[in-house]
């Protein structure tokens, strides 16, 4: 005879589980693009939980009335959206990179439609965020956020998460961070457009029959070109550090979150 009560606490737990797993891969870098199907999202989901659910059968929660579980249910999602958003907006780091290149460049109107993010990016920022997201697979970064996700179940017990004030500090000093690390990569490139501009404004006073305007349009992309062609070796440094970057912020996020 079937015992329906343990039957449905297994069921709910397994529920549980899928909520962060398929939060989290909803919002996760390689996975949250437009162009990975939604059916490989829901069957990944699914088969993450089936393995944390069989892995480990000593998870126990509890909850009182409806609200008490759909109180679980909405901090299970949080603690998955919250993880995967930020090790997102670590990967954007570049993008914003690239769109402060584009706009020293002078090629920030020349803007194009991201089918993956469905979103208008520049032609700089699109070509240094597909770098770097193949560097950062290359270095198995998507095994880190799979590993990473999956330890949380043993520092953060469903319906045992805590959202303390350290949670808020944490992501904004990330926010602040977030610009910094940006403008650092894009600081070659902002140098040299600076130093460009001087040399224009001279040449302005000294040759005021030259069309500085034409002329320093033409030669911002060339030089551009040239400081890309050169500082191209500061990729695989700077995907090491943006992947430093994401485990530093995701184990602050979930000691922000874990249970004293």
């Amino acid at each position: 005879m079937i015992n329906f009560s343990v039957a449905l606490q297994e069921f709910e737990l397994f529920i549980l589980i899928l909520v962060r797993i398929s939060t989290f891969v909803y919002a996760a870098p390689f996975f949250n693009t437009a162009n990975t199907p939604q059916r490989m999202k829901v069957g990944f989901s699914i088969a993450l939980a089936m393995l944390v659910y069989s892995l480990d059968r000593n998870i126990t929660y509890s909850y009182e009335g409806v609200l008490g579980f759909a109180g679980i249910v909405i901090a299970e999602a949080l603690i998955g959206l919250i993880i995967g958003m930020a090790a997102s907006m670590c990967v954007q780091i570049i993008m914003f990179a690239g769109h402060i290149m584009d706009i020293d460049m002078g090629l920030s109107m020349a803007t194009v439609f991201d089918p993956t993010t469905k979103t208008q990016v520049g032609i700089m920022g699109n070509f240094y965020y597909y770098l770097l997201s193949l560097m950062l697979i290359v270095s198995g970064l998507y095994r880190y956020l799979i590993s990473a996700l999956v330890d949380t179940y043993e520092v953060i017990p469903i319906g045992g998460a805590v959202f303390r004030p350290s949670l808020y500090q944490t992501i904004v000093d990330f926010m602040g961070d977030y610009f910094v690390i940006g403008f650092r990569i894009a600081l070659p490139m902002f140098a040299c457009m600076l130093l460009l501009n001087c040399v224009l404004g001279v040449l302005a006073r000294i040759a005021p029959q030259m069309n500085m305007f034409v002329l320093g349009m033409q030669l911002k992309i060339f030089v551009g070109i040239i400081v890309i062609f050169f500082t191209i070796i500061m990729l695989p440094s700077v995907s090491t550090y943006i992947f430093r970057q994401i485990r530093t912020i995701i184990v602050q996020l979930v000691n922000s979150m874990t249970p004293l």
